[in-house]
């Protein structure tokens, strides 16, 4: 069931193209049951964590592309990595998501913070290693949307 949904989901998004012109690119990220979420998903954000500078990318194909300079480096240098296929995966029903990558039996996820208590940045990275260590935890704040 599920495989003919993103099969369906797929075929409409190629057939999007054409209308491409007609359509808000800030749309909203959709659960597997298509919950709109009330938040909306940029398709590029940078974001820079005390030890780094983070872009994401949302690709052509949907996936997301993650790249990482040391904070004190401009974003126009080479990164220092770049991990491809990310995906979006909403996080309850308040908005909040996370972007996850796996790079070398790492695991990446960078947290959209909508809902939170208190002063906790709007975003948050966190790395673990294989055995499901968390390995960074980083606050973030907004460079640019």
């Amino acid at each position: 069931m599920i495989k003919k949904i993103i099969l369906g989901a797929l075929c409409m998004a190629q057939f999007s193209l054409v209308f491409a012109n007609n359509i808000d690119r800030n749309q909203g990220i959709t659960s597997k049951n298509n919950t709109e979420f009330q938040q909306k998903v940029p398709k590029t954000v940078i974001i820079k964590t005390k030890k780094f500078k983070i872009r994401i990318d949302q690709q052509p194909n949907g996936k997301y592309l993650y790249q990482s300079w040391p904070a004190n480096a401009k974003i126009t240098s080479k990164p220092s990595m770049i991990i491809s296929d990310g995906q979006i995966v909403p996080d309850g029903s308040g908005g909040n998501y996370y972007y996850e990558f796996t790079n070398k039996g790492y695991t990446y996820h960078v947290w959209r913070n909508y809902l939170t208590e208190g002063t906790m940045p709007p975003y948050t990275l966190m790395v673990s290693d294989q055995n499901g260590k968390t390995i960074v935890d980083q606050g973030g704040q907004i460079v640019k949307k």
